[in-house]
């Protein structure tokens, strides 16, 4: 008796599902002699053959494997040359989707009190990353270190991402990594503003948190006398930076005066 899978015309094999030519003896895939399971006619996958599997299967692993490395991500591991090119940074399209559910959630994208929230898709590079600052900061006054855990990667890869960073957007990016304990970032940040303008206050008060967290203290005291020496003619340039960040300059002149 003739095969059902030998016919004049083509099948499938009803293992893997590959098609087979009308004289197969053997699927040229995996193996399994022609008749053997459930024979499949012309045009009709084998229902939940592995050709009805595979698609989904890969479309599986895949989503696994890009929860698992955005969950995994480290908060605190970020390199200090990211905004310099590294590679260590979250895919776009994963930064997207935490962004959008933390949209959907009212936090860190939440327009003001009793005020819609804003369409993701609409904000630029740097309005997301200042957002997720100042969100990230509050969090730190009020002590809630599970968020700031929570939103720190988010925070860092997309300042890791704006191109062509200022001065603030440094200093941003590396109080995040401050109070993430992330200390090789902060330095590097404060080191990038030093480098542009080596008296910018935001640029010497991160650079002398960052060698406190590493107990440099030397190195520290060092930045204090330069921060107090600048102070004055910093101030007197009205810059917008030092308006936004007054209490934080304020806060510094007085731990380096003590």
């Amino acid at each position: 008796m003739t095969s059902p899978n030998s016919s004049a015309g083509a099948g499938f094999c009803a293992a893997c599902g590959a098609a087979l030519s009308g004289s197969a003896r053997f699927c040229h895939r995996c193996g399994t002699p022609v008749g053997q399971g459930l024979p499949v006619t012309r045009g009709t996958a084998p229902a939940g053959g592995a050709a009805a599997v595979l698609p989904w299967g890969v479309a599986f692993v895949a989503l696994l494997a890009l929860v698992a490395m955005v969950a995994g991500k480290n908060f605190g591991g970020a390199k200090g040359s990211a905004l310099d090119g590294s590679a260590n940074s979250l895919p776009t399209q994963a930064l997207d989707g935490q962004a959008a559910a933390a949209d959907q959630s009212g936090a860190p994208f939440a327009g003001g009190a009793g005020g819609p929230a804003p369409n993701i898709a609409n904000l630029s590079p740097s309005e997301r990353a200042n957002r997720l600052y100042t969100r990230i900061m509050e969090y730190v006054e009020a002590g809630k270190v599970d968020s700031v855990a929570f939103f720190a990667p988010m925070a860092l890869a997309s300042h890791e991402m704006l191109d062509g960073p200022t001065a603030d957007e440094r200093y941003h990016f590396g109080r995040i990594a401050e109070v993430t304990n992330n200390a090789a970032v902060a330095r590097a940040q404060a080191d990038t503003i030093l480098q542009q303008t080596p008296d910018n206050l935001l640029g010497l008060l991160l650079a002398a948190r960052a060698a406190r967290m590493t107990n440099e203290l030397s190195a520290a005291k060092g930045f204090d006398q330069r921060l107090l020496k600048a102070l004055e003619p910093q101030l007197a340039t009205n810059l917008p930076d030092y308006q936004m960040h007054r209490a934080e300059i304020d806060r510094a002149v007085s731990d380096a005066k003590q």
